[in-house]
């Protein structure tokens, strides 16, 4: 069992939170695309709002304890990690919402390098709590558009969470999915259970374009999100995004270990 002051603790200790790999100009030079409309950095949202680079800077800064000074442009950004253990209770209370009433859900990653084991234990203890993990459209060809230009995706499943594979890719050497931000792969599984009649998922858990899109949809969405990407944010404050808890989201996988029991202990589903 991991407490909240020892959660606190490994956060600093790894950089989930305190100061983090993400560099500030990296972040900046986002929140000017997201601001200009990019779709690459708005990844399934559809902005209400005008949302200028001010305004998204104090949005971070609020939501993730950022520097909220336009002055500070270099070294590494900063997440406050009151504000990630906020988010992580947020998230673990609608874990524990839909797995009392048993509820569908459905779980995809574009981080499979870095997340999938945080996916795959939640996916898990849902379904043993009586959640139907819903895994559509498998093997469907989804194409997304990557800085390689157009390239086909394939999507697969592993112990109940989606993500995408380049189909040269395969299953060779242990491969655990590619990196994507794209919001197209979730708004082809969603499409698919809607075409076959449902059930459609009550909860959507995951991050970048499975978030947002799915969010975007209309769906309870809740994941992880890092300073860089301000989509997630923006849509939890438009309402589109049910929780975006902000943390690191491109550390060594086992460091996300501490949240996934804090998480599973507080929403009741530990084994």
């Amino acid at each position: 069992m991991v407490d909240r002051g020892g959660l606190r603790a490994h956060l600093l200790d790894v950089r989930l939170a305190g100061v983090v790999a993400t560099a500030r100009e990296v972040s900046l030079r986002r929140y000017r695309l997201f601001a200009a409309r990019d779709p690459r950095v708005l990844i399934g949202i559809d902005p209400q709002g005008e949302w200028g680079q001010r305004d998204l800077l104090g949005l971070m800064a609020e939501r993730c304890g950022v520097s909220a000074d336009p002055r500070d442009t270099s070294g590494q950004d900063v997440i406050d990690p009151d504000r990630t253990l906020a988010a992580l209770d947020a998230f673990a209370d609608r874990l524990a919402a839909v797995a009392e009433r048993r509820a569908p859900v459905f779980l995809g990653t574009g981080h499979p390098h870095r997340l999938l084991g945080f996916y795959v234990a939640l996916a898990e203890a849902l379904s043993t709590a009586g959640c139907d993990v819903l895994t559509p459209a498998q093997g469907r060809s989804v194409d997304i558009t990557t800085r390689f230009g157009l390239r086909t995706h394939n999507l697969d499943y592993v112990r109940g969470v989606a993500l995408v594979r380049e189909p040269a890719a395969g299953h060779a050497g242990g491969e655990p999915g590619a990196h994507t931000h794209s919001p197209l792969p979730v708004r082809t599984a969603l499409a698919a259970l809607a075409e076959a009649g449902g059930p459609l998922p009550e909860l959507v858990i995951g991050d970048h374009g499975w978030l947002c899109g799915a969010g975007q949809l209309g769906f309870a969405a809740i994941g992880p999100a890092d300073t860089d990407d301000p989509a997630p944010f923006v849509g939890e404050a438009e309402g589109a995004v049910s929780v975006a808890v902000p943390l690191d989201d491109a550390v060594r996988s086992e460091y996300y270990r501490p949240l996934t029991r804090y998480v599973l202990n507080r929403a009741c589903l530990s084994r």
